[in-house]
C-alpha cells in the first residue's frame, strides 16, 4: 500500500499539468500558472515520500519522467506559444509554434536524467520543473506589472530568447545542487540554506517578479559554490 502513495501524488502532478494545459488553451495563463505551482508542489513531494517511505521501484521513475514530460515538457511549451501569439500580429504565422522548443529540449533533459548516474545527488543541466516556474512567471507579471515589465515580457525577441536559454540550460553539462537534505546540519547544506533564505526574502518582496530571479540565483549558487556534491564522469 506505501508503495503507492508517492506514485498517486506523481499522478497529481500529472492531473495539474493537464488542468494546466486546459487553462492556457482556454485563453487562462493566470490560471495555468497556478496550477504549474500545483504539479510543482506535487512534484516535489513524491520524491520527498519516496524517501520517507524508503519505497523505489521502475515504474515509479517511468510515472515521474512521464508526469514531467506534461507538467514540465509540454506545458512550458504552451505558455511560450501563447505568449508569442499575444507578442503581436506581424509576426510570421509560424513564430509561436518556436516557443515548443522548450518540449523537445525537455524531453532531453528527462531522458539524459533518467539514464545518467551522476545525477543521484544533484543535477546535470536545469532542471524541467525550474524551467517552467521561470516561463509560468510571465503571466503572474504580466496580470500584475507593478514595475511597467509588460512591452519588455511581450517582445517577441525577448521571448525566443528566452526559450533558446531555457532550452540550452536544460541540457547543458552543467552541475547544480539539487533541494535534498540528508541532514539538517548547516554545514552539510549551506548552500541550500542560503538559497532557501533568499529565495523567501524575494518570494515576500517581489512575488512573480521574484521567480525568474531566484532561478538565476539557484544557477549562480551552484557555479560559484565550493561544497556541492562532486559529479562524477560519465
Amino acid at each position: 500500500m506505501k508503495k503507492s502513495i508517492p506514485n498517486a501524488v506523481t499522478c497529481l502532478n500529472l492531473f495539474s499539468g493537464c488542468l494546466a494545459l486546459c487553462s492556457i488553451f482556454a485563453g487562462n495563463l493566470v490560471a495555468g500558472a497556478y496550477f504549474v505551482a500545483l504539479a510543482a508542489l506535487f512534484d516535489f513531494f513524491d520524491g520527498l515520500l519516496a524517501r520517507a517511505l524508503h519505497v523505489s521501484s521502475p515504474i515509479g521513475k517511468d510515472l515521474d519522467s512521464l508526469a514531467d514530460m506534461v507538467s514540465f515538457g509540454v506545458v512550458p511549451g504552451a505558455f511560450l506559444f501563447a505568449l508569442l501569439t499575444q507578442a503581436g500580429t506581424d509576426l510570421p504565422d509560424w513564430l509561436p509554434y518556436a516557443g515548443f522548443i522548450v518540449t523537445v529540449f525537455s524531453a532531453l533533459r528527462l531522458a539524459k536524467f533518467n539514464n545518467d548516474t551522476r545525477q543521484s545527488d544533484s543535477f546535470i543541466g536545469l532542471p524541467t520543473p525550474a524551467c517552467t516556474l521561470v516561463v509560468a512567471s510571465l503571466p503572474l507579471i504580466l496580470e500584475n506589472d507593478h514595475f511597467a515589465l509588460t512591452p519588455f515580457l511581450l517582445s517577441p525577441w525577448l521571448l525566443l530568447g528566452l526559450t533558446v536559454l531555457l532550452s540550452g540550460l536544460l541540457v547543458a553539462e552543467l552541475p547544480l545542487f539539487a533541494l535534498k537534505f540528508k541532514t539538517l546540519r548547516w554545514q552539510d547544506n549551506k548552500v541550500r540554506f542560503i538559497f532557501a533564505l533568499l529565495s523567501i526574502a524575494l518570494l515576500a518582496s517581489l512575488w512573480a517578479v521574484a521567480v525568474p530571479l531566484i532561478v538565476l540565483l539557484y544557477v549562480l549558487l551552484s557555479v560559484f559554490s565550493t561544497d556541492k556534491e562532486p559529479v562524477a564522469a560519465a
